[in-house]
């Protein structure tokens, strides 16, 4: 019970230095990590977990860092690029394997064949630069991998625009929070500027929701559609 007093007392007073400082002392610094890591992961790795933050918590967390109050960047930065890169890689193993076969049942439980479809009408326009792109459109950036391997994307291809998106996303965000959390307003203010954060960033999920009813109208030849998409990328950009 302490500790979910603690975090309900820091989400609300996200802005105050003596928050994540009782936070962090209480859980551990090491354990933070982990938390941050199983977070990220989690996010861009399972396509169960589309819901976790991702650059509203980065953002968040570079600020942190930037306060001197025993979040060291140079540890939790190589940290998060990995979780990014391991989560993404997973996930598209996960739909090389898996495939198409496991979005036959419109009333799945566990994965959501809206979001699917949505990424792979993400695709359609920009082909396998998604890979890129998609880090910073929340929702898509969960199931665009899981779509480039179901489409069997080349392994090579998909790794390097994995790992450049990974210190893309990761950097600007985490950079981001570091020279702009520290400012009088940004402290001042912090709750308000993550939630903007996140307005932001749903934004574009929001319109490729829309431009996504006719992918969802097609039903299940969308899926098949974007094994066409991920396998022949080099035609689309």
């Amino acid at each position: 019970m302490e500790f979910f007093r603690r975090l309900f007392g820091l989400l609300t007073h996200l802005g105050e230095d003596e928050r994540w400082r009782g936070m962090i002392e209480y859980i551990n610094v090491n354990t933070l990590y982990v938390v941050l890591f199983a977070i990220v992961f989690c996010e861009t790795g399972l396509v169960v977990t589309p819901f976790l933050p991702g650059d509203s918590l980065i953002f968040a967390i570079g600020a942190v860092a930037a306060r001197n109050i025993g979040v060291s960047i140079a540890i939790v930065a190589p940290t998060l690029i990995c979780a990014a890169l391991i989560g993404d890689n997973v996930n598209y193993w996960l739909g090389r394997r898996l495939g198409p076969a496991v979005f036959k049942r419109e009333d799945s439980r566990l994965l959501n064949k809206k979001h699917l479809l949505h990424a792979q009408s993400f695709y359609e326009q920009h082909g396998s630069k998604t890979v890129i792109l998609a880090r910073f459109v929340p929702i898509i950036r969960t199931f665009a991998p899981f779509v480039a391997g179901i489409g069997r994307m080349n392994y090579v291809r998909f790794l390097t625009f994995s790992v450049i998106g990974a210190l893309m996303w990761v950097s600007i965000c985490l950079t981001g929070g570091y020279f702009l959390g520290g400012l009088p307003f940004f402290k001042k203010h912090f709750e308000l500027v993550v939630l903007i954060i996140v307005a932001i960033s749903v934004l574009p999920a929001i319109v490729h929701l829309l431009r996504a009813r006719g992918a969802t109208r097609r039903g299940g030849d969308a899926i098949v559609e974007a094994a066409t998409i991920g396998e022949h990328s080099t035609h689309v950009d």
